[in-house]
């Protein structure tokens, strides 16, 4: 039982990170449908990454920043060009898919190095609940520290409220002097930012090795369980365990 909580909690971590990022994009009025492209992008560079150097933490930025660039390629499109956001993010996805089968084809099987586990002193020694909760590795750590922090921008400083406003009414926006592109720039950058955290943390975690399409979908869950949450950042969490536990129950 507690190694199938700790499979839950593990299988949680990518939808946690991406639906975190694209709750971002989508507080912005922006909605992109690109995330598992940006995922596969993040998991494809980590570990390529980690397979030519041998450092994860390496890895883990290179990931993050594939799924920036991946990001900035549908932005540039939507925002500059000003193309169907729908369509766009439908070909992130199909972009990122392919680009990623190729640039790792001859990855595929190699074996990589896990993450090591960090064990908070102290707190790991609690009975059950220090093993399931304080024996993780940094980016599982990290994901639920990035949900707090996002909810506190959203709700709690200016910036948020700007961001929520661009989103709620973009040209009452535009007209107190925000720029609105710059802005979803950003949301965008920071949404492909999470995604490819999310992708880095399949092949540096849960399997360690390259396969093409490892993602199996999770860019979809993930934009799934920003509406099922109602786009409210605390509300992830326990989204993304009961998906991923319905998936871990097989």
């Amino acid at each position: 039982m507690i190694e199938l909580l700790m499979v839950i909690i593990l299988s949680s971590i990518p939808i946690l990170y991406a639906a975190t990022g694209e709750l971002v994009v989508e507080k912005s009025g922006i909605l992109n449908l690109g995330v598992e492209g940006m995922m596969l992008m993040g998991a494809v560079i980590a570990s390529i990454t980690v397979i030519t150097t041998g450092n994860p933490y390496l890895a883990i930025i290179t990931g993050a920043l594939s799924g920036v660039f991946t990001s900035l390629i549908f932005g540039f499109f939507t925002l500059i060009l000003a193309t169907n956001q729908v369509a766009t993010g439908l070909a992130l996805t199909i972009f990122g898919t392919g680009l990623s089968g190729l640039i790792g084809a001859e990855y595929v099987g190699k074996a990589i190095s896990r993450l090591d586990p960090i064990r908070v002193p102290f707190l790991n020694e609690i009975p059950v609940l220090g093993y399931i909760l304080f024996t993780h590795n940094i980016l599982v750590y990290l994901s639920f520290i990035m949900v707090f922090i996002v909810g506190w921008f959203l709700f709690k400083t200016k910036s948020g409220l700007i961001l929520r406003a661009i989103g709620n009414n973009p040209v009452s926006a535009h007209a107190l002097g925000y720029s609105v592109i710059s802005i979803r720039f950003l949301a965008v950058m920071f949404g492909g930012f999470m995604a490819g955290l999310g992708g880095s943390f399949l092949p540096l975690v849960l399997t360690p090795h390259w396969a093409e399409g490892m993602t199996a979908g999770k860019g979809w869950i993930a934009l799934a369980l920003v509406v099922f949450a109602s786009w409210r950042p605390l509300r992830l969490p326990g989204g993304a365990l009961l998906f991923s536990g319905i998936t871990g129950m097989q």
